[in-house]
């Protein structure tokens, strides 16, 4: 299997582990920012919504039960017309004509009625199966911005530790600064040295102070960023202070644990399951149901006129009543044509398939891309840093040197204060380049989707 090694000594005796150390400051700093995230927490929400959606789709399965109860009063003129008897051996015409007649009344129902669904098409099962592969995918999603919230937080505190660097390496520089002061103002008294030489000095000091000014400055600022995404005080995360080390990788990594192609495959799944859920609605739907009923008709009256007697009739009917009335059965819709609808959102869901193919085939090549660039810059990142440190010793035997020198006379101050400030700057850009070489491997470990994976708390 093919490895990453490093290419210098130094760097493997630094760390020999695959795995990010974190100081438990900022372990448990993640774990609030990952808490306070609101674009988490509302991604949060929106999987909790749609799971709730996706079990209200299976809920159709669930017999329904409904109870109704009606009451009215009932009040009707008809006409009725019979078609027309003639009495055998008489002349009498039974039913001629049509005759008006009223009716008034009350009435009363009242039933339990339950329904069931034996056969959806598959639209239930596979509408929910949609809900649920979809859902898997805004998961993993979410883990990408985790992801996001714990490089931030990482690379925050990496950025603090620099500047607790720097603020040393100016305590360390005006140390320096001020015992020279000291000799040269005893070497101005004896004549030895010109003010010149004071006022150089003194000017280099005053540059540090505006380096440190413009470096604590950069701190409260940056302490308050951390402090806002992790709810920490500014005063507990100033405190929190580790040796910024290089992140080693030793694994081969590969960009098939991508969460972006988890999630475009979850997403192709989804789709999948809409295509079989539309053609679904070209089949009937079958459904059982069941019931008892109460039915009464009172107090009702109907008035005619005798087609005999041409005389008023005044019916009374005290009720009429069913009960109990039981109904099962079996019921089925199907909706032969719809105008063509259902064949569009067929042909539509078909190419909403082709486009997350489309999408899970370009992200397959760029994260595969990606990987490939993050590993090469971690490759150089990891010689910069030897570089970075052989650049630092140089500026420190040259500063010694100078110092050594300059106490001899043999060379004016500004080499001195050169040297000086060359240390300061080879030393800060020692830390940079670790700081930077973290970033890329954090990087890299994102690229290939097992970020959160190798993280632990020393």
């Amino acid at each position: 299997m093919k490895k990453y090694f490093i290419v210098c000594l130094g760097v493997l005796s630094i760390s020999t582990s695959a795995q990010i150390l974190l100081n438990d400051d900022v372990h448990r700093a993640i774990n609030f920012a990952l808490e306070n995230d609101i674009e988490l927490e509302n991604q949060k929400i929106d999987h909790e919504k749609l799971e709730l959606e996706r079990q209200s789709i299976l809920s159709k399965y669930i017999p329904r039960l409904e109870a109704t109860a009606l009451y009215g009063y009932l009040k009707s003129n008809g006409n009725l017309d019979i078609p027309t008897f003639n009495v055998p051996m008489t002349d009498f015409n039974l039913f001629e004509g049509s005759t008006d007649f009223k009716t008034k009344g009350q009435a009363f129902h009242g039933g339990i009625m339950a329904k069931a669904v034996l056969f959806s098409g598959g639209q239930i099962h596979y509408g929910a199966k949609a809900l649920e592969y979809q859902n898997k995918g805004n998961a993993l999603m979410m883990d990408l911005k985790a992801d996001e919230v714990i490089k931030d937080i990482i690379l925050s505190y990496d950025q603090l530790q620099l500047l607790n660097s720097a603020e040393s390496l100016i305590d360390e520089s005006e140390k320096r600064l001020n015992k020279e002061t000291e000799r040269v103002e005893k070497a101005i008294s004896v004549g030895l040295a010109i003010p010149y030489d004071r006022d150089k000095i003194k000017l280099a000091t005053l540059e540090l102070e505006t380096n440190r000014t413009e470096v604590q400055n950069k701190k409260q600022l940056l302490a308050l960023k951390i402090s806002q995404a992790t709810g920490l005080s500014i005063e507990e995360i100033l405190q929190t202070s580790y040796v910024v080390e290089p992140i080693v990788i030793f694994e081969e990594l590969s960009s098939e644990n991508r969460n972006e192609i988890k999630a475009l495959e979850a997403y192709q799944q989804a789709t999948q399951y809409v295509v079989k859920k539309e053609k679904g609605s070209l089949l009937p739907t079958v459904g059982a149901f069941g019931g008892y009923s109460y039915t009464s008709v009172f107090n009702s009256d109907v008035s005619t006129n005798s087609a005999l007697t041409q005389n008023p009739i005044d019916l009374q009917l005290n009720h009429l009543t069913f009960n109990p009335t039981w109904m099962i059965g079996v019921a089925m819709k199907w909706e032969i044509f719809a105008g063509f609808e259902r064949k569009h959102k067929i042909e539509e869901a078909n190419l909403s398939l082709k486009q997350i193919e489309n999408k899970l085939k370009d992200a397959q090549e760029k994260t595969a891309l990606q990987l490939e660039k993050n590993k090469l810059e971690y490759q150089t990142a990891i010689q910069q840093i030897e570089i970075a440190k052989q650049r630092e010793l140089i500026a420190q035997h040259n500063n010694s040197m100078a110092e050594k020198q300059y106490k001899a006379g043999l060379i004016g101050v500004t080499e001195r204060l050169t040297a000086e400030n060359d240390i300061y700057k080879e030393s800060l850009n020692k830390i940079q380049t670790i700081i930077k070489q973290r970033q890329i491997a954090i990087e890299t470990y994102q690229s290939a989707g097992v970020l959160s994976t190798y993280l632990i708390s020393k």
